[in-house]
């Protein structure tokens, strides 16, 4: 079995995936190898549809998983299907399950946006949901900044490969510099991971801190539990546009994914995108 699933991860690391995304698909492989060798006894090759549906069913019954981590397993197991054992797969043959309920993000409105993170008493939270929202971050992303990564003169936050593993700058608002200043005052000037855990300096904070504190916050605001993280950055975008600004603008503003990008196309922009990418940075 061990050289299934070294070719699984061989294939798997190539689609530019993070360590930790990749230490968690192999981990739904591992666990299907092991239920070969340890159930069925059977090799991956001479396994049926029949017994693929029973693992899936298996995995529901004894590991009771979730219908969206039950999707991610057989997503996995359609890609080891056709790139390690070269085979087609039959999506009739084994379905996603489709009983996983959607829900509307709940959208913060710009005034909230701005107000939530400072009625918050703790400077660090404070400083971390703001940044946040101004910058549209990711909470990957706001919880892991080092003091150089704050590129005060070009006004831009670096993004070191987190997600997709590619790197990028984010926009530092005034809003957001003005919070960042004052907490790294309050902090001991930090010259390493600005956001450091309480008790390990080495080490940046969780993001489960993050949300944690969120949540805490709205229950002094009384406010119902519908904020998330990536509310923050999604009512960044949202009232980017409802600015007025343009498309192309907001994917620019959202997604400078290399350091010149941002320079190039500032040029070439007409004079009303310019005023919006200038206020974009207040």
């Amino acid at each position: 079995m061990d050289n299934y699933f070294y070719s699984y991860r061989e294939m798997i690391s190539r689609r530019g995936l993070t360590d930790h995304t990749m230490k968690s698909y192999c981990t739904y492989i591992l666990a299907y190898l092991g239920y070969l060798s340890d159930v069925l006894r059977k090799d991956p090759v001479d396994v049926t549809w029949q017994e693929l549906r029973d693992y899936i069913k298996w995995l529901q019954k004894t590991r009771q998983l979730n219908d969206r981590t039950i999707n991610t397993a057989i997503s996995q197991l359609r890609f080891f299907t056709i790139y390690v054992l070269h085979r087609p797969w039959d999506s009739t043959q084994l379905h996603f399950v489709n009983s996983i309920p959607i829900f509307l993000l709940f959208l913060l409105k710009r005034k909230s946006g701005s107000s939530f993170p400072h009625t918050m008493p703790d400077l660090k939270q404070k400083t971390l949901v703001t940044v946040m929202y101004f910058s549209g971050l990711r909470i990957g992303e706001v919880c892991h900044p080092r003091y150089e990564h704050i590129k005060r003169k070009q006004m831009r936050i670096y993004i070191p490969r987190l997600k997709n593993r590619s790197d990028r700058y984010a926009i530092l608002s005034q809003n957001a510099l003005q919070m960042l200043t004052e907490y790294w005052y309050a902090y001991d000037k930090a010259t390493g991971w600005l956001f450091p855990k309480q008790f390990d300096s080495e080490k940046p904070i969780d993001t489960f801190y993050l949300s944690r504190h969120i949540h805490a916050h709205e229950d002094r605001l009384e406010w119902e539990h519908r904020l998330t993280c990536h509310s923050f950055r999604h009512a960044f975008g949202t009232h980017f546009y409802e600015k007025g600004t343009a498309d192309k603008l907001i994917d620019i503003i959202y997604y400078v994914a290399i350091p010149f990008y941002l320079d190039c196309v500032f040029k070439g922009l007409c004079p009303s995108d310019k005023v919006h990418l200038a206020q974009a940075l207040i």
